[in-house]
């Protein structure tokens, strides 16, 4: 592909990005394109001197790339356009101008790390940012991944829950919402082996739900029986046996916490 033609491309590309609204669809298959023509083109991983012009054009559109997975809610593409950006934060980042979209992007892996429990693996990237550990409160993008960490560790979940509507881009609220799934599924569990029943209004309250409609769901999910003429909920009976699994599955969670923290110290 010629420099001309993907520069063509790319152009549409940031028009269909910047559109209201979001065109999902052709920006999917405009990427889909320039992710060849920047192999072909030797962009895609650059190595040695390249022309400035280019190397911004092509991290511009692995930023773009990386974005549009989140909003298509396909977190492997967006692991893929992260790695792909590395060289370009990294290697070049000493002839490339800032981009604006750096750290939002980098912000959106630190929760993603999260939202998969890779605790050791988000102190690390912590770390490695290039910005001094005191400025990190400066930055809205980092300093709101930091906050959740903290939260979780702390059980504070309603400061995750609240943490949803101050995201610095919308896009964070893809992996919160993500974190929200854990944390009601952690709840639930614990409320099961430790109750047979709730009222709907205190399940509402506890699990961090809007309204009653999505807690009839996830109560259907979780094989709960709604009575909704005593606004009551009554939790799946167990077994003695099968009373304990719960209980094991918070047990090894924490082992598994804990593990990371020994890595990371």
């Amino acid at each position: 592909m010629a420099q001309n033609q993907l520069k063509s491309l790319y152009n549409d590309l940031k028009r269909s990005f910047e559109a209201k609204p979001f065109d999902l669809k052709k920006c999917g298959s405009l990427l889909a394109k320039l992710k060849i023509g920047l192999i072909e083109t030797g962009l895609l991983t650059p190595q040695g001197e390249h022309n400035i012009d280019d190397l911004v054009v092509a991290r511009d559109i692995l930023e773009i790339g990386a974005i549009w997975s989140i909003r298509t809610r396909d977190v492997p593409s967006f692991d893929r356009y992260f790695s792909q950006l590395q060289t370009f934060y990294t290697d070049y980042s000493s002839v490339l101008q800032p981009s604006k979209n750096e750290y939002p992007i980098r912000g959106l892996n630190l929760i993603r790390l999260l939202t998969q429990n890779r605790i050791a693996d988000f102190h690390t990237t912590l770390e490695s940012l290039p910005i001094p550990a005191d400025a990190i409160a400066d930055n809205q993008y980092i300093s709101h991944p930091v906050n959740l960490e903290q939260w979780l560790m702390e059980g504070s979940y309603s400061k995750v829950w609240n943490a949803r509507e101050r995201a610095p881009v919308e896009e964070y609220k893809f992996f919160v919402d993500s974190l929200m799934g854990t944390i009601r599924n952690e709840i639930a569990s614990c409320e099961e082996a430790a109750y047979e029943s709730l009222p709907l209004k205190d399940a509402l309250t506890l699990l961090f739900f809007n309204n009653q409609s999505e807690l009839l769901t996830f109560a259907q999910q979780r094989g709960w029986q709604v009575d909704l003429s005593r606004s009551l909920i009554t939790f799946a009976t167990k077994g003695e046996e099968q009373a304990e699994i719960p209980k094991q599955k918070l047990i090894s969670s924490s082992l598994a916490y804990a593990r990371e923290l020994e890595q990371i110290v």
